[in-house]
């Protein structure tokens, strides 16, 4: 498996947090895990469609080009052929891009593209042909450049996000509406528009999200990683990884630490929180050519 993301842009970096491609020619056909990360994502899927594996216990196989709004739980794709998905995650407050008010109604689907926005499917579709036939995310920043044109995130929204990130989540709903100098009933219902799920939701996100980074990135244990996101103690934290990654928090570890392939059920999940399969660079290279690897947004 080869996941990797690349920034935006500088023309969209209000509008797109990343672009990611993944990539494994002989999947094992364990399911895989995806932990909800506060974005809406534009999906191509050019290899063989993921199934996905819903919470009703149903199993039913993606769309070619799909539209993945928020989710509030765990998601598990499985792969039954060759896998080759590019993907454009979306920043929060430019969620509506092109879902528009059904937003809200959306979360926890992923819908086909062409049910939201028919034209635009067919020239997303074009535009991720293109990128894989050029090796290069140019035909899609070019077509997110003119979608994007006539679209204006809600800036009060905006500057709402953008406090949670710098919170990492750890920022209480009313002292947020305080800091915005708005009230709760008119910043609920903006942002659960603009966003796709409510502040109190993203931020429990951006939170969860931040603990997974130090848990990843440092020898820290649970109970530490938690107090210092805000967690009240460490049950609180177990209790929000098990909701929202749907893991033990002794198997989420063992998937983040040490043999980081040894656990094939979280190896993208693994590799979604670090933004990169973590493998070697010689081969990210010659697997994506031209396609930059850096982080996008340090998460």
């Amino acid at each position: 498996m080869d996941y990797s993301e690349h920034p935006p842009p500088p023309g969209l970096r209000r509008h797109v947090r990343c672009l990611w491609v993944l990539r494994d020619a002989a999947p094992d056909g364990e399911p895989q895990v995806i932990y909800p990360d506060g974005c809406c994502e534009l999906l191509a899927e050019l290899g063989v469609p993921l199934r996905f594996h819903g919470a009703d216990g149903q199993v039913r196989a993606d769309q070619p080009f799909c539209f993945a709004a928020q989710q509030r739980g765990p998601i598990r794709l499985q792969a039954t052929g060759a896998v080759f998905c590019i993907g454009v995650r979306l920043a929060p407050a430019s969620s509506a891009l092109v879902a528009g008010a059904r937003l809200p109604a959306l979360r926890d689907h992923a819908p086909d593209l062409y049910t939201l926005d028919p034209g635009f499917a067919t020239r997303f579709g074009e535009a991720a042909h293109a990128c894989a036939a050029t090796q290069s995310p140019d035909p899609l920043w070019r077509l997110l450049h003119g979608q994007c044109a006539g679209f204006t995130p809600d800036t009060l929204i905006e500057r709402a996000v953008a406090m949670l990130d710098a919170a990492d989540g750890d920022l209480r709903i009313t002292a947020l509406a305080q800091r915005l100098g708005t009230g709760l009933r008119t910043l609920q219902p903006r942002f659960l528009a603009a966003v796709g799920m409510t502040p109190k939701e993203y931020a429990r996100v951006r939170r969860l999200q931040a603990l997974l980074r130090t848990l990843d990135a440092e020898d820290a244990d649970i109970a530490d990683a938690a107090a210092r996101h805000g967690y009240s103690d460490q049950a609180h934290a177990t209790h929000d990884l098990l909701s929202w990654t749907g893991t033990t928090p002794a198997r989420l570890l063992r998937a983040l630490r040490g043999d980081r392939h040894g656990d094939d059920a979280l190896r993208l999940a693994a590799a979604f929180v670090r933004g990169t399969s973590a493998r070697p660079a010689a081969l990210a290279r010659g697997t994506h050519c031209r396609m930059a690897t850096r982080r996008s947004d340090g998460t």
